[in-house]
């Protein structure tokens, strides 16, 4: 069975990029097999693979065209070269444009949707990479996905961000009900400033169980590794970030 998650939050910074691209990367490195769909047109998930060079048709067009399949590349996942592999949905540009079109068209907020459902079958986990806004693109990931992950900044103006989300998945609900939040993602933490311990005490009295017991903490090899067009297993010196990507992705794979 397919689980489809959506990586969304409202508020751009947070690490959605960074959080898909890892924990896909862990998953597959756990023997998932893995589908990265890059859903902003900034195409920061499709660079983070290296595969911004590769782009020939993007995700813009299948959004658009029904009859036009998704484009899926390849991307190695593992240390030196060696490991299993993903898959990967580019985005471009483009995608903005796109965004504008799909408003007349029929359907437009399941377009995502029956695109992924005609794949589904080849993948345990497919990760969908989301805009900074509650624009169309976001509405058909929301629609498309059974599981949220809300990656959040442990810092007071963040918690908006996260509030702002969970009313939207709410109104997501009338056309997805069985939409759920499989957990909120405490990124970029640094334990040594007293604000960020302060609000991610905060966040776990307030949201409990939904809050994953993993935490992803901040560390400059994870901008590095994206910057470079690599996992961080693949990345010299990013193996603390890599160990704790792994033990987020078990616990997604716990949670499902």
């Amino acid at each position: 069975m397919t689980t489809i998650i959506a990586v969304a939050n409202q508020k751009g910074g947070v690490g959605k990029t960074t959080t898909t691209a890892n924990v896909g990367a862990s998953l597959a490195r756990l023997g998932q097999r893995v589908l990265l769909v890059d859903l902003d047109p900034q195409g920061n998930l499709t660079a983070a693979f290296g595969l911004d060079q590769k782009v020939e048709t993007t995700i813009a067009q299948a959004l658009l065209d029904r009859d036009c399949p998704l484009p899926i590349l390849q991307a190695e996942n593992g240390e030196n070269g060696h490991g299993l592999s993903i898959e990967v949905v580019p985005a471009s540009i483009p995608l903005a444009s796109a965004e504008s079109a799909l408003v007349s068209k029929l359907g437009r907020e399941l377009r995502l949707r029956d695109q992924l459902f005609s794949v589904a079958d080849r993948y345990n986990f497919i990760l969908i990479d989301t805009p900074p806004s509650l624009g169309l693109l976001t509405i058909n990931a929301l629609v498309a996905a059974s599981r949220v992950i809300i990656p959040t900044e442990a810092r007071f103006f963040s918690l908006q961000g996260l509030q702002m989300l969970e009313e939207s998945i709410a109104e997501v609900l009338y056309l997805n009900p069985s939409l759920k939040i499989l957990g909120i993602l405490l990124s970029k933490y640094d334990r040594r400033l007293r604000e960020e311990r302060a609000v991610a005490g905060f966040v776990r009295q307030r949201w409990g169980d939904l809050v994953f017991d993993a935490e992803v903490g901040t560390n400059s090899k994870i901008l590095e590794a994206g910057s470079a067009g690599s996992s961080v297993f693949r990345y010299g010196g990013a193996e603390k970030a890599a160990a704790a990507y792994l033990e987020l992705a078990r616990e997604v794979i716990r949670r499902v």
